[in-house]
């Protein structure tokens, strides 16, 4: 029998303990990097907020949220870093799972996240009532969906069906999101709601993760990235023409139109390397936005694209870098990498890996 999938992320959680101290030399691990404020600037602020705030990008939530701070522990905050969001633009940031941190500098980010915030947490309550599938179904219909979207389809808040959030949220996390809401967002507080409204919404949205025997694993991983990958695909190939938006991004389309024309380019992933060893574009670089060493291997008479799942705030920062090289040739990958999976193209992936969540309507990535 298939051992579930909560056991993967057991194992991927025991490793990180075991995890090199901050003293150990790593070419991986951010430079200069000393303290979680240090570390929240360069890792984190792209979607989450220079201060915090969230919704800089692909509707990362507020991280200092009180109704959030004051329903989440420090090991939620932990795994969620740990292991990231997979499918969407989360990565795992754990060193073990092919991140950039170790253990203790997680704990350093966890620890200013908390501080910056200034909100302890509190005991949360526990949900006395049974909850009733049914009831529940058509409260989410009527109140949730819209923003939270369902098992296939994501909304603007936070994406309810995703396998870490289900193995990560407790009941009575979700449970005080709902009665209290999220000041300062459209998650209002459902004060009015009953405790056994409340009890069946949990039920239903506990009924969006799949029993655990039919679980993939969900750190499955291909191998590491050597950083000896070739950079260019079809080198004997013509050069794309391209003709950027804004002179900054190509669609997925005109990208899988040269593709499949065998045109000579560079497909540079900008994401952490753990996202690259979960799904990749077929013959994309691992050139995380974090580390971009390698970018000074990059011919400059070639073009290249970068893409993130943001689906520009990552790859362009690796675009900014190629042009302060000296490239005229580079551009973002305009909808992202999870556009080109789900529309079916060219994927590298590990076993189990499934197309991510269809994203809401108009979504580019900016905060709302």
């Amino acid at each position: 029998m298939k051992a579930p999938w909560f056991f993967y992320v057991s194992l991927g959680l025991a490793a990180i303990a075991c995890g090199k101290s901050d003293s150990a030399p790593d070419k991986n691990r951010p430079p200069a990097v000393a303290n979680g404020r240090e570390l929240y600037g360069q890792l984190c602020a792209q979607c989450h907020g220079k201060a915090l705030e969230g919704y800089a990008a692909d509707h990362a939530p507020s991280l200092i949220n009180p109704t959030f701070l004051e329903s989440v522990t420090d090991e939620y905050l932990t795994k969620s870093i740990t292991t990231g969001r997979p499918g969407t633009s989360m990565a795992a940031y754990s060193k073990q799972l092919g991140g950039p941190l170790d253990a203790a500098s997680i704990e350093r980010l966890v620890r200013f996240i908390r501080e910056r915030g200034n909100v302890p947490a509190k005991q949360l309550a526990p949900i006395q009532a049974a909850g009733d599938l049914g009831r529940g179904a058509a409260l989410y219909e009527a109140q949730c969906k819209t923003c939270h979207g369902d098992r296939t389809s994501r909304g603007e808040a936070v994406h309810l069906a995703n396998a870490m959030f289900q193995a990560q949220a407790t009941d009575p996390f979700i449970r005080h999101a709902i009665k209290a809401g999220r000041p300062g967002t459209k998650m209002l507080p459902f004060d009015k709601l009953t405790e056994q409204d409340i009890a069946d919404v949990v039920a239903f949205v506990r009924s969006f993760a799949a029993p655990a025997e039919q679980q993939p694993p969900a750190i499955a991983q291909l191998p590491p990235p050597t950083g000896k990958e070739p950079l260019v695909i079809f080198p004997g190939g013509k050069e794309p023409d391209w003709k950027p938006r804004d002179g900054r991004f190509v669609p997925v389309d005109a990208v899988m139109k040269a593709y499949e024309e065998k045109r000579k380019f560079i497909i540079i992933d900008a994401r952490p390397a753990s996202d690259w060893m979960r799904a990749h574009i077929t013959g994309a670089v691992s050139i995380p936005y974090h580390d971009t060493n390698r970018l000074a291997e990059i011919p400059k008479d070639t073009w290249v694209i970068a893409y993130c799942a943001c689906p520009h705030h990552l790859s362009g920062e690796v675009v900014d870098a190629l042009k302060k090289l000296g490239h005229a040739k580079a551009a973002i990958l305009d909808e992202g990498i999870n556009d080109w999976h789900r529309k079916g193209y060219p994927m590298t992936a590990a076993q189990g890996v499934e197309k991510p969540a269809a994203e809401p309507p108009g979504h580019h990535g900016h905060s709302h």
